[in-house]
C-alpha cells in the first residue's frame, strides 16, 4: 500500500473511530444497544487492523463481515458485493433463463438442496432433497449465501455448471456436471386410486403438485371440479418436495379447500400485518382430503398445508416441512452492493411462525430411502444411483389411502338418545 492510500485509510479510520467514540458515549448515557453493538464491531475492526499477523485487506474483511451479518439473521437474507450484484443485474438484463431446477437453503454452513423439480437438469443429474453442495463452479459453498449460489447456478441455456455433492454415508464429495436449461412448467399428476370393485363412496383421487407458480391455483380448481364429476369422493393432495412458486398462490389454493376461518397471516416489522381468511364462494372441494408433506415441502406449499391442517379440513401425513415461508426485499446500497433482506414471515392459523416451526404432520410416516452405494462404489455417478424407494413402495401414500378408507368411528349416543331407541321397539320376553 503506497503512502497516499495509507493516508486515506488512516483518515477514514479516524473518522469512523470518532463516530464510534461518540456513539459509545451515547450508548453509556442513553443505554442504546444499537450504538453499543456498533462500538464493539469497530473495536474488533481496529484490533484486526492493528494487531493481525499481517496487514489485512480491509475491503475483504468488511465484505466477509457483511455476509456473516446478513446470514446470521436467517438463511434467506444475504449480502451481494458490488461485483456480485453487478453480475446479477447483467444476467437479468441478458435474460439468462438457464437454470438447474433446485430449491436451495443453508445447512451446516453449506448450500443444501431442499427439493428438485421433476424432469429438471438437477433431477436428471441425480440431485435429491437433503444433498449438500460443498462447491459450486469450483467455489466452496462454505459461508456462501443462497443468492450467490443461485447466481452461480443460473446462466445461458445449454451451458454447464459443476457442483460437488455430499450425500449421507459418502466419504468424499462427488463432482457432478449439470447442463442448464429453460425449465418447462412442471405438470400436476392427477389420477384415480380406488379399486374399481370398491363402493362408489370409497373413490379416491390423487393430485400431486410439484410447484405453485402463478396460475397453478386456477389449474387446480379445474382439476378438482373435473374429479368431482368423475365421482371422486376423497382426495390425496401430495405436496412432498413442492418448494417452488409464489406464496400468494399457496393462499389461493387453500381457499379451494377451506370455506371458513383463518388461513394464516403475514407479519413483519415494517410490513403491515395481513390476515388471510377463507372465502366461502371459492371453496370447490368439500369432501375429505389428506395432505402428504415432507422435508422438501417449503414456501407456498407450507402455507397451503398449514391452512388445511389448521382449519381441521384434512389430515397431514409424512414428515415435518422445511420451514421457509417468508417475503424478501432487494435493497441496493450506495457503493453498488445490495442486500436481500427478509422483511416478513408467514404464520400458521394457530399463530406459529412457519419459518420457525414448519408444519408438523398429524400422522408421522417416514419415507424409506434407498441405500446409497457402499464405500467401494463411491465413484458411482449421481445420475446412476438408485432412486428413492418411495417411487416403488410409497409408504406415505399407502398410509393415506388406509386412513381415508377406514370406517369413521361410531359416535357414542347420549343417554337420552339411547333411551328413545330402547323404547322405540317392542321388547321380546
Amino acid at each position: 500500500m503506497n503512502r497516499v492510500a495509507r493516508a486515506i485509510v488512516l483518515a477514514v479510520s479516524i473518522l469512523v473511530l470518532s463516530y464510534v467514540s461518540m456513539a459509545y458515549v451515547l450508548a453509556r448515557t442513553d443505554g442504546d444497544k444499537n450504538y453499543r453493538a456498533l462500538g464493539v464491531f469497530t473495536e474488533v475492526l481496529q484490533h484486526i487492523q492493528q494487531d493481525y499477523v499481517e496487514e489485512p485487506n480491509l475491503q475483504q474483511v468488511t465484505s466477509g463481515a457483511l455476509h456473516g451479518l446478513l446470514e446470521s439473521l436467517d438463511p434467506r437474507s444475504s449480502y451481494m458485493s458490488p461485483r456480485e450484484y453487478a453480475e446479477y443485474k447483467q444476467k437479468l438484463e441478458r435474460g439468462a433463463k438457464g437454470e438447474i431446477g433446485a430449491a436451495l437453503s443453508k445447512r451446516f454452513g453449506y448450500i443444501t438442496v431442499v427439493a428438485v423439480l421433476p424432469d429438471s437438469p438437477a433431477e436428471k443429474a441425480g440431485l435429491r432433497s437433503g444433498d449438500i453442495l460443498e462447491a459450486i463452479s469450483k467455489f466452496t459453498s462454505r459461508e456462501m449465501s443462497i443468492g450467490q449460489a443461485q447466481n452461480l447456478l443460473t446462466g445461458e441455456v445449454g451451458t454447464s455448471v459443476s457442483v460437488s455433492v455430499v450425500r449421507r454415508a459418502r466419504h468424499r464429495p462427488q463432482d457432478v456436471e449439470i447442463v442448464r436449461a429453460d425449465l418447462p412448467a412442471a405438470k400436476m399428476q392427477v389420477r384415480m386410486l380406488a379399486d374399481p370393485d370398491a363402493p362408489a363412496s370409497a373413490a379416491i383421487a390423487y393430485v400431486r403438485i410439484p410447484s405453485l407458480f402463478a396460475g397453478r391455483a386456477e389449474e387446480l380448481k379445474a382439476r378438482l371440479l373435473q374429479l368431482e364429476k368423475q365421482g371422486a369422493k376423497k382426495l390425496i393432495l401430495d405436496l412432498r418436495d413442492c418448494a417452488f412458486g409464489a406464496n400468494t398462490e399457496g393462499i389461493a389454493a387453500a381457499r379451494l379447500f377451506v370455506a371458513s376461518g383463518t388461513l394464516g397471516s403475514l407479519r413483519g416489522q415494517t410490513v403491515p400485518t395481513q390476515t388471510f381468511v377463507a372465502e366461502p364462494g371459492k371453496a370447490v372441494w368439500k369432501q375429505p382430503v389428506s395432505v402428504l408433506i415432507s422435508y422438501g415441502t417449503s414456501g407456498a406449499a407450507e402455507i397451503l398445508a398449514a391452512a388445511i391442517a389448521g382449519s381441521q379440513r384434512g389430515e397431514t401425513l409424512g414428515e415435518r416441512t422445511f420451514g421457509s415461508s417468508s417475503e424478501q426485499k432487494l435493497l441496493p446500497l450506495e457503493d453498488g452492493a445490495a442486500i436481500n433482506l427478509t422483511v416478513a414471515n408467514y404464520y400458521r392459523p394457530d399463530g406459529k411462525s412457519i419459518p420457525d416451526e414448519g408444519v408438523e404432520p398429524g400422522v408421522v410416516v417416514r419415507r424409506a430411502v434407498a441405500d446409497v452405494p457402499e464405500a467401494d462404489d463411491d465413484e458411482t455417478p449421481a445420475a446412476q444411483q438408485p432412486e428413492p424407494a418411495q417411487s416403488k413402495d410409497d409408504v406415505v401414500l399407502k398410509k393415506a389411502i388406509e386412513l381415508l378408507l377406514a370406517p369413521a368411528p361410531a359416535a357414542k349416543p347420549d343417554k337420552k338418545t339411547a333411551a328413545l331407541k330402547v323404547g322405540a321397539y317392542p321388547q321380546i320376553s
